[in-house]
């Protein structure tokens, strides 16, 4: 395979799950790790994505404040975040992970549903701050930041969660698939987003549709632990069909 070739497979592999590792992205191309890396590099230095130790990150990950970054099937995120919406009640309590479709969903918030937001991660719990209005409360659920995702992860984090019943929970999701379920390239945030599902009555995946049908190392979920799936697509989409048979409302 031609170098042009990787480097398109490896900026699609980054801009659909965010981050990526160099060891998944040489099994896929079946080349040595020190040739993704080299394509890597030089991806970085083109400022097409971010080289981070052992994989890559999309430029628009966790930098949510500069608006110039870029944002991948922003109209399709910006769809599924306002399908979202319609989700919430007034005075819900929500347990809201990262994630660039979860911000968009946070600068679409209406104004007036007096929501009370709990949240593990760094850069959400920032958003939510310039976000909201006064009325809207905000918790930073603290324990070990990840470098990769800050994201908080831990004992202590999840000790938080294990006191706390959120009536929803918007969990990132970077992988998910009809039989492995919901996976995670980084074990301790898997174990981080298990917690978040065990404290909420009910748990959203709002997931671009190039996301379905993918998967990686660590299991955070079965497929039946997500109560409403939300994509761009329409929700009678034959490629949904899988996920209604499974039983998971759709939108």
């Amino acid at each position: 395979m031609d170098k042009k070739k990787r480097h398109h497979i490896i900026l699609n592999e980054v801009h659909i799950h965010n981050r990526v590792l160099l060891t998944d992205l040489a099994s896929m191309l079946n080349v040595s790790v020190d040739t993704v890396r080299r394509d890597v590099k030089e991806l970085h230095s083109l400022k097409k994505l971010r080289k981070v130790h052992g994989g890559a990150i999309a430029n628009g990950f966790n930098v949510y404040s500069d608006r110039s970054r870029e944002i991948y099937e922003l109209g399709s995120k910006s769809t599924i975040a306002q399908k979202g919406i319609s989700l919430l009640k007034r005075g819900d309590v929500v347990l809201i992970s990262g994630g660039s479709t979860n911000i968009e969903l946070i600068k679409l918030l209406p104004k007036n549903l007096e929501l009370t937001f709990f949240t593990p991660s760094l850069n959400m719990a920032i958003e939510l701050i310039n976000n909201t209005p006064e009325q809207y409360e905000v918790y930073l659920i603290g324990g070990k930041l990840s470098r990769k995702s800050q994201l908080a992860t831990g004992g202590s984090s999840i000790n938080i969660l294990s006191d706390l019943t959120a009536d929803i929970c918007f969990l990132g999701t970077g992988y998910i698939d009809i039989n492995q379920g919901v996976t995670e390239v980084d074990w301790e945030i898997a174990q981080m987003k298990k917690a978040m599902i065990r404290a909420s009555k009910k748990t959203v995946s709002l997931a671009i549709s190039e996301k379905l049908n993918t998967s990686n190392r660590y299991k955070i979920c079965e497929i039946n632990s997500i109560d409403t799936l939300v994509t761009e697509l329409d929700p009678n989409s034959e490629i949904l069909e899988e996920y209604r048979k499974a039983n998971i409302h759709i939108i």
